[in-house]
């Protein structure tokens, strides 16, 4: 399906990035990752193999997201797809509880990465007319008691997925966004591991999927690959639920 494309992931090394890149590259792309963890991006190296290419960087950073794109550029020739997976959930706490460190951080990591990726990316997708896949949540939509500032961000990101849609339209760059509930990364047992009643958590989990389970990320990376392929090539400005029918109500 990604034969012959070239894709600029962030955060590929760990949890729905990780099942992304793995779906990428077996679907015949070359998978280009950006993320912070020099451990993780060694094993995901390793794994994938030398037709694949690691950059170590922090996507708040402009520098490091520039010089990515640019070495991603001179190694495979052009981009076809840029995934802004990287982000943090951190904390799990009302508004009035965040610092000001921690809403400046959710919201230089999970927004303005985009911001970093499209200005920097942007004359690649034009000339691939590629398109820009963001990694939102449900939560975007339907907001989350005790996760204000990451809602937050991921609802802004909805919006920004739209307008995006409309600017880049006309150089035939598609922009979509894929919207889970739960899913099972480090991630989420991370936030899991915060709430009032831990040891319920999964119950409570599989409870509020229609479908009746929390799932792990390969089904969200199933999205990314159709989204990225000419298979949804008349699809923009989507908010994608990969959600189990959470967003119907929930169960309980």
């Amino acid at each position: 399906m990604l034969k012959g494309k070239t894709v600029f992931l962030t955060g590929g090394t760990a949890g729905i990035g990780w099942e992304c890149a793995k779906q990428y590259a077996q679907a015949g792309a070359a998978v280009a990752i950006v993320s912070n963890d020099a451990a993780g991006l060694k094993e995901a190296m390793n794994f994938l193999g030398t037709q694949h290419a690691g950059f170590l960087g922090d996507v708040s950073r402009a520098a490091d997201v520039a010089n990515a794109v640019k070495a991603t550029i001179e190694r495979f020739g052009n981009i076809d797809v840029v995934h802004n997976n990287a982000g943090i959930a951190g904390p799990s706490v009302p508004l009035h509880e965040t610092s000001e460190e921690e809403w400046t951080q959710l919201f230089e990591v999970n927004l303005k990465s985009i911001f970093h990726t499209t200005r920097y990316a942007l004359e690649a997708l034009k000339r691939s007319k590629g398109c820009i896949i963001n990694t939102s949540s449900l939560t975007g939509e339907i907001g989350q008691e005790r996760h204000a500032a990451y809602t937050a961000t991921k609802g802004a990101m909805n919006a920004l997925t739209k307008s995006m849609a409309l600017d880049y339209a006309p150089f035939g760059i598609r922009v979509n966004a894929v919207a889970p509930a739960g899913v099972w990364t480090p991630m989420l047992r991370s936030w899991s591991a915060q709430q009032p009643d831990p040891a319920n958590i999964e119950n409570y989990l599989d409870a509020i999927h229609a479908l009746g389970y929390c799932p792990e990320g390969d089904v969200v990376a199933d999205a990314c690959v159709f989204l990225a392929s000419e298979k949804a090539r008349f699809i923009t400005g989507t908010i994608l639920p990969v959600s189990g029918g959470a967003e119907l109500g929930y169960k309980r």
